[in-house]
């Protein structure tokens, strides 16, 4: 596999640039080294990026790839310019001008998308469903549930936690997690405090050998990650999930965006139209 370095410049975090462009990047066989080079929103810190882009130019067979996202045309031209042996996208004149031209409107050229942020109510709904789903993580608190958009159930270490945490920094849902245990499956049934809530409850399964992996990391040896408790465990799951009507996925191949992106279209779709 080929390797190569990928520097991610904006004025801003650089998240969107990262974003795009590891979307693309995987559509390629090649093994990136990331270099991400956030809040670049002055002439010095462009010089000093295109000095360090030049030093791995320099230094390695291959220029570095650069996903650029820099609003300021003078320090943008210092990354684009004859200066730099990086292989420059720039993904704001790729996209931006167009839409400029096609809306006959300038853009307003505005440095980070955050610059508002505390005064944004989409902001503040994130922070508070970033609290409530750190407060219910892993069924710590069943109190509020009435208010959870989602609640997440499974069995321990099928991925609850950071799905949920995505679901509340990236889409503003207030989503809690519960797992599922040996107790009620003997029982047979969902937990109580979920009972009233059955319509909110959305399943993840993971593949009992890949489940039994990971809690050997977390506890090897242990009866917990022993193959045939994690198959009983995840068999049981599934039986009741189906049993109580809960809609559900697998873990085990998909990625947290993709998991969020389901639970979105089948629990909440108006959270994603914006």
């Amino acid at each position: 596999m080929t390797e190569r370095s990928v520097f991610y410049i904006s004025d801003g975090t650089g998240i969107t640039a990262e974003t795009f462009g590891n979307s693309i990047l995987a559509q390629f066989p090649i093994k990136p080294r990331h270099v991400r080079r956030p809040f670049i929103d002055s002439i010095d810190k462009a010089l000093k990026v295109v000095a360090e882009i030049n030093e791995v130019a320099a230094r390695e067979a291959s220029p570095p790839i650069v996903f650029m996202t820099l609003v300021a045309d003078p320090i943008r031209e210092i990354v684009t310019g004859a200066d730099c042996r990086g292989f420059v996208l720039d993904m704001f004149r790729a996209f931006v001008e167009p839409l400029e031209a096609e809306l006959g409107m300038k853009s307003n050229h505005r440095i980070g998308r955050f610059s508002d942020a505390s005064k944004s109510a989409e902001y503040q709904d994130r922070i508070e469903a970033i609290n409530f789903s750190l407060a219910h993580d892993d069924g710590q608190s069943a109190r509020n549930l009435d208010i959870a958009d989602v609640i997440l159930v499974g069995v321990s270490r099928c991925g609850k936690t950071p799905t949920s945490l995505y679901l509340a920094m990236q889409h503003g849902i207030k989503a809690a997690n519960y797992p599922l245990i040996p107790e009620d499956f003997e029982r047979g049934r969902l937990p109580t405090p979920l009972a009233p809530y059955r319509r909110k409850c959305f399943g993840l399964t993971i593949d009992p050998d890949r489940l039994s992996q990971i809690r050997h990391e977390r506890r090897p040896g242990s009866r917990y990650a022993a193959p045939e408790n994690c198959r009983q465990e995840v068999n049981e799951a599934e039986a009741m999930m189906r049993r109580e009507g809960i809609e559900w996925l697998s873990s085990t191949h998909k990625s947290i965006e993709e998991i969020a992106t389901t639970i979105l279209r089948d629990l909440r779709p108006d959270r994603l139209i914006y």
